[in-house]
């Protein structure tokens, strides 16, 4: 199929010599102004646009902004036409985003020539972008799925906590939307990349692939000295995510999920584990961690346990709103708590 090319000119003389020219190679629009062009982009999506600089209403220089402005043809290629050499004019339309400049009145073989040079880079660069899209996908799908299969390792170790790394990603979600719905701390998430963070609540409990299986299965209450042990799983899950991070180089990936695991056990009046953070000091990750994370304990069932309903257990986060859990978290996860329930 032959590549479409807008000719934008006031003049009709222009018009006509440069469909002449390109009508052989091309599949060539003429339009006598910006206004005509915007009304075409309407129907076609142009390879290429020559747009002519001096043209009265909308000049060249305002319809490229306008172009620019427009995610839809922002990346299509636009050599302005012009009878004036003027390297001031020259810069300003390189800095709004013109491939080229060619001189009026113009010869075939340069009019030819640079547009198919342009035309050859532009796909050049598409084909590249497609490209780096494609292996950029593939990498995010390679990260999950290690997160995926490092999530599986703690939960098939755990035999007590049966699906709750799938349950507490979904509350985390659930959370985090009604928290900036309600702008609570959305300051504090503008730069986040939601669907990363929800995914990196799935390491919260890695480091406890370093308890032993009698500690973190036993039929039983813990004794003091093996809550102890089972406590350094959040320090070990953020010493295992920061080895990886070295390893890696990708802090971002797993930045998320090393604050998760590490402080998830903080508690908002200091008492928590295990720097003992109080209040905001307490990264906002593991404070919203904390709520989900507790809620799904208490509405499972354990081997010391039986499962709390899920109205008791909303009622136990609300008691400890302030002392165990961030008031302003807690207060939004009573809000949606029905959105939870199982």
């Amino acid at each position: 199929m032959r590549k479409i090319i807008f000719v934008v000119d006031d003049n009709s003389t222009n018009l006509t010599v440069a469909e002449e020219a390109l009508a052989e190679q091309y599949q060539v629009i003429a339009l006598p102004s910006a206004a005509v062009m915007f009304k075409a982009l309407e129907k076609f999506s142009p390879d290429l646009i020559l747009l002519d600089i001096d043209m009265p209403e909308m000049n060249g220089f305002e319809a490229i902004e306008k172009l620019r402005a427009d995610e839809k043809h922002a990346n299509i290629p636009v050599i302005f036409l012009t009878g004036l050499n003027d390297s001031a004019n020259e810069a300003h339309g390189i800095n709004l985003g013109a491939v080229d400049f060619i001189m009026k009145p113009f010869s075939e073989p340069v009019l030819l020539n640079r547009i198919r040079n342009h035309l050859f880079i532009d796909d050049l660069i598409r084909k590249r972008t497609a490209q780096l899209e494609e292996r950029t996908e593939q990498l995010e799908q390679l990260k999950n799925g290690l997160v995926f299969t490092m999530a599986d390792l703690v939960e098939n170790r755990d035999q007590n906590t049966g699906g709750h790394i799938d349950r507490t990603a979904g509350h985390m979600e659930t959370l985090i939307n009604a928290m900036i719905e309600r702008g609570v701390y959305v300051d504090e998430m503008k730069d986040w990349d939601l669907d990363l963070v929800v995914s990196s609540a799935r390491l919260h409990d890695l480091g406890k692939i370093t308890i032993p299986d009698s500690v973190l299965n036993k039929p039983g209450k813990l004794n003091d000295e093996e809550f102890d042990l089972m406590k350094t799983h959040s320090l070990e899950g953020e010493r295992i995510i920061n080895n990886a991070i070295k390893r890696t180089g990708d802090a971002a990936f797993l930045h998320n999920a090393k604050i998760i695991a590490a402080y998830h056990h903080e508690k908002w009046n200091g008492t928590g584990y295990p720097y003992k953070l109080a209040g905001e000091a307490i990264p906002l990750q593991g404070r919203i961690m904390a709520v989900i994370d507790v809620y799904d304990a208490l509405v499972s069932e354990r081997p010391y346990k039986k499962a709390f309903s899920h109205e008791k257990a909303v009622e136990i986060i609300m008691e400890e709103s302030g002392t165990h859990f961030d008031p302003n978290i807690a207060k939004v996860f009573f809000e949606v708590n029905e959105k939870m329930r199982g």
